[in-house]
């Protein structure tokens, strides 16, 4: 059965696949050219943590390829301890199509995903991010025509998102680098997947925001404090106060520069409203994006 859990699952051209089909599907969109491709097929969207991107944008893309999206809430599921993850997953298995988890922990997805029937996927565990990273590489390859020797500059924590898209920018040729204070960078275990799945060559890691944003294409960004992270708020404002996405960060980044943020953003912490409202901001391009990349990966499923 597959699945799309984390793009260090995927090869090379499996995600240069989905990004063309994401790019014919968002072209057809725009000129309103109907594709029905899930007609006749029900997703089901079980979430643990608040959505409004993630939620919509499945939603939307359901409908808009002729299918039904089914949402219950994780709460109301009870994943692990109403019941196991395998018996909920032999169960819902007979009643879906496929079905979207956004959840705390990467272990559920993973051990709803070993059970399962139909093909699941990671709409955002505490480990990885891959519909967030897959919208951002078409982002960036509508920015720049191609993704491929392109230059993304982190400049965050070593999070879900920051992990996805490392591995997604490691697949298609693009530098990675991180920028963050010591001691909130890339854990070991991520570090050991990297380079037996993707390559030896492991991305950047700099405590500087300025240094690594010196060549970048893309500056990206996050909020300093997840989901989860709410006990470590003001160590972290403190620790990461050096690090915000300003006026002054972008005019040291070359002059094609462009800024991304995966959203929901505290503006005035990680991005000022300057930047974020500013010519160089494609927030609001790449959340939109999420709508065309998710419809890619559920045909790449479903068809």
């Amino acid at each position: 059965m597959k699945h799309f859990i984390s793009l260090i699952d995927l090869t090379s051209h499996e995600l240069s696949g989905l990004l063309a089909e994401a790019v014919r599907l968002k072209a057809a969109h725009a000129r309103g050219v109907p594709i029905r491709s899930l007609s006749g097929k029900v997703v089901g969207l079980i979430f643990e943590k608040p959505s409004l991107r993630t939620r919509v944008s499945f939603e939307s893309g359901i409908a808009q390829l002729g299918g039904t999206a089914l949402y219950l809430p994780g709460n109301e599921v009870g994943l692990g301890w109403r019941e196991t993850h395998a018996d909920f997953a032999r169960t819902i298995g007979q009643y879906l199509d496929a079905l979207v988890l956004r959840v705390y922990s990467h272990k559920t997805v993973e051990g709803v995903a070993q059970a399962s029937s139909i093909p699941v996927i990671n709409g955002l565990s505490d480990w990885s991010h891959p519909c967030q990273a897959l919208a951002d590489l078409l982002t960036i390859q509508e920015l720049f025509g191609s993704v491929e020797g392109r230059t993304v500059a982190f400049v965050g924590d070593g999070n879900n998102v920051a992990r996805s898209l490392a591995v997604g920018c490691g697949r298609l040729g693009v530098r990675f680098v991180l920028a963050c204070p010591i001691g909130y960078g890339f854990d070991d275990t991520f570090r050991d997947n990297y380079r037996k799945h993707v390559s030896e060559d492991f991305p950047a890691e700099v405590n500087n925001a300025v240094a690594a944003v010196k060549n970048a294409d893309v500056i990206y960004t996050d909020v300093w404090t997840s989901m989860g992270q709410e006990a470590e708020r003001e160590e972290r404002l403190k620790r990461f106060e050096s690090f915000q996405v300003n006026a002054e960060l972008l005019a040291k980044a070359p002059p094609q520069c462009k800024v991304l943020h995966c959203l929901p953003a505290h503006r005035g912490e990680e991005i000022t409203d300057d930047v974020m409202d500013g010519p160089a901001s494609a927030v609001f391009q790449q959340a939109g994006n999420r709508l065309h990349t998710q419809k890619a990966v559920l045909e790449w499923l479903l068809k």
